[in-house]
Order: structure tokens, then sequence, then C-alpha cells
């Protein structure tokens, strides 16, 4: 069984369905996840855009669909008894699968870990106590784990597999041009979408009022509501382009990113493409998360680096006038923007070498080789 409640989840989750696969052809797959899941040939019990949320308070408004996926999962495990389970982060649901697992003797392995380091660390009290192995994506939560007493394997982060793998794609003809393009990347949830697209087109259309000619391009996920994207968009007077799956034509062709915080941060920190980070949670999300957050920074690329290198635009600060008037003093100023491209390739390299799904496939196969009696 393998459970990826959000989108970018679904994408490593595929990859490592594939890389235990050519390890052992002979597996059988099912769980949660989304259209990349699907494809790699898992059967879906629950499709993740049902239950997938931002924010504490968020989660309350689909309690009820997110606890019926609950009882869906629990029922597989106690009917059909997989011989491996295999977390893929959103660790409030996800913990409480395992639970369930390790009451039935199925071993537990989580990859991507929650960030425990970050916020609510009191959670690794019961990572140990329900999880069998973690195999996490970023160095510096190896010591944490081991500090836990808990088994660990670093195996680099899955970005890196998809980003640097080569595969010729079909270019977005259409983001070529001589004018400056600026990517808005507002999320990978309609809820996300509902909440920060908005203020992004505002930005977006003052921006065209102090740089003639300038263009947007947003990529729309596959668990995105396109038709929300378009009504949004409908309403802004600058140059938009909305593209289904175009991430990394956006972020290989942009001068710069508007951007939610998340992974998306990673692969713009891989690709090299400067960003600004901007986050919004409803006030009662923002107001929890001060009192439990760890850690300095909201945005991936920042935490990696331990430093500050590219802007972040927290609830309030996240506001149209405020985004607008970073892009511009980052468009003006070339030299620093060479200067952040830098730093984001410091990032990138911190994160390991390819070919993380094959050593997180290996981990499960020893997992299922120890447990297996088939």
């Amino acid at each position: 069984m393998i459970i990826a409640g959000e989108a970018s989840g679904d994408m490593h989750g595929a990859h490592l369905v594939k890389a235990i696969r050519a390890l052992n052809r002979e597996l059988d797959f099912f769980g949660i996840g989304g259209n990349a899941l699907q494809q790699a040939g898992v059967r879906l019990m629950v499709d993740n855009s049902q239950i997938a949320v931002v924010g504490i308070s968020e989660a309350f408004l689909k309690f009820r669909v997110i606890l019926s996926a609950l009882r869906v999962v629990k029922k597989g495990l106690s009917k059909i008894r997989p011989d491996l389970l295999i977390l893929i982060d959103f660790p409030d649901f996800n913990l409480h699968v395992a639970a369930g697992a390790r009451k039935l003797g199925i071993p537990v392995m989580y990859y991507i870990s929650p960030q425990v380091w970050a916020w609510r660390t009191g959670r690794v009290k019961k990572i140990k106590n329900v999880v069998d192995h973690m195999v996490v994506i970023f160095p510096f939560e190896v010591a944490f784990y081991k500090k836990w007493h808990v088994p660990v394997t670093f195996v680099g982060h899955p970005l890196l597999d998809s980003m640097t793998s080569g595969t010729s794609r079909e270019k977005k003809g259409n983001l070529k041009g001589d004018s400056l393009l600026i990517g808005l990347l507002p999320g990978s949830r309609n809820g996300e979408i509902t909440r920060l697209l908005p203020t992004m087109v505002q930005a977006a259309d003052i921006l065209s009022e102090q740089l003639p000619g300038i263009r947007f391009a947003i990529p729309v996920a596959s668990s995105v509501d396109r038709t929300l994207v378009e009504t949004i968009v409908e309403g802004g007077t600058a140059r938009f382009l909305i593209l289904r799956d175009g991430l990394r034509d956006v972020l290989d062709e942009a001068a710069l990113v508007i951007t939610a915080s998340g992974t998306v941060t990673l692969e713009a920190a891989i690709a090299g493409t400067p960003m600004i980070i901007v986050y919004k949670v409803s006030p009662l999300s923002y107001w929890l998360g001060k009192r439990l957050i760890r850690v300095k920074h909201i945005g991936m690329a920042n935490l990696v680096a331990e430093r500050p290198i590219v802007p972040e635009l927290i609830q309030h600060e996240a506001s149209a006038k405020k985004i607008a008037h970073q892009a511009s003093q980052m468009l003006r100023d070339e030299k620093g923007l060479a200067e952040i491209r830098h730093k984001l390739r410091h990032v990138a390299q911190s994160l390991g070498a390819p070919g993380a799904s094959k050593r997180a496939a290996e981990v499960a196969i020893r997992l299922l080789s120890s447990n297996c009696v088939c």
C-alpha cells in the first residue's frame, strides 16, 4: 500500500513505484494518490484531490471526507494485509495509518519526512513508535532522526531525478519571445489557487503598467481545476498564458517566478530560477503556526540554504503592492539576480545526487524481503 496525499507526493510516489517495479515486477500496489500514481499502475482507493489541504483550520472543512478516507484505508490494511506500507509526507493522516499498520504487524516505510524538525517536534515520538524506517531527502534530517534513535536512510531529493533526467519533452513554444516572462506559481491545490492567485494577478497588473510588454505564465497542475484559474485571470489586465503541466518550461524561460511555498521552491532552485515566495493561510492557521513553527524561514530553498537567499512575503506582507514592488526591484537589478542564481545552484548541489527513487526503492525491497513469506 502507498499513500501520497498531495500532488508533489503523487509525483514522487510514481517514480518510486516504477523504481520498485524495476527491482521486482511481481509486486502489486494500491492506496491513495493522483494521476501520476494511477498511471504508474497503482489501484486508487481514494483520489488525493479529495483530501489535500493547506493549514490547520482548512483541515476542519474537509474533516468528514478525510475521516471517510481514513476508514477506507484502514479497512484495506485489515482486509488485504499488504507486505509493506509506504507513506509519503502528509503526516496528520499518514501517522494514523501507520499506527493501524503497526497493530496489524505490517512494516511501515516513511518516504519524505514530515517537517517535524520545523514544527510539532513531539510527533517524532509517534514516528519512533509506528514507523520501521524513515527514508529522508534532506541531509540534515539524518542527524535529527539518529538523535531520536529512529532508523533512517538519506537518499537525496527525488526532484533531481525528474529535473535532470534529460527526458525529451515538447517545449511550450508560446513561452518564447523577446519580452520579459514572469512565472506565477500559486500552488497545486484549488484552495491555494483561490487564496493566492487573485493577489498574484493584481501584482501582475501593477507590474505590467511599470514594465510594458511583460508577460505572465501560469502552469496549472493536473490536480487543479483549470476553469478556476481562468475565471480568476479574467479579472486581470496583464498578458497571461495558462499552461497545463508546463512548470519546467516556465522555470526554464522565466526571469523570475512568484511562487507559493512548498516543493516548487526547490524545483525553482534546481532550475536556478530567482523567486519570490508568498505564503497565505487562514488567520487561525497563521496564528497557530506562529506559535508552533521553530524555523526561521518558510520556503524550502531558504531552509536548505539556512539563510534568506530569496525573499519571503508572509500573510499580511503578501499583498499585491508589496509583491509587485519586490519583483520590480529584483528585475531592475541584474547583478542581484545573477547572485541569487549562483546561490540557488549551491542549494541544488546540497540536495545530493540523482537516483533518489532507486535508492528509496532498495530500502523498500529490503523491508519487503525481511517481512514477506510468500
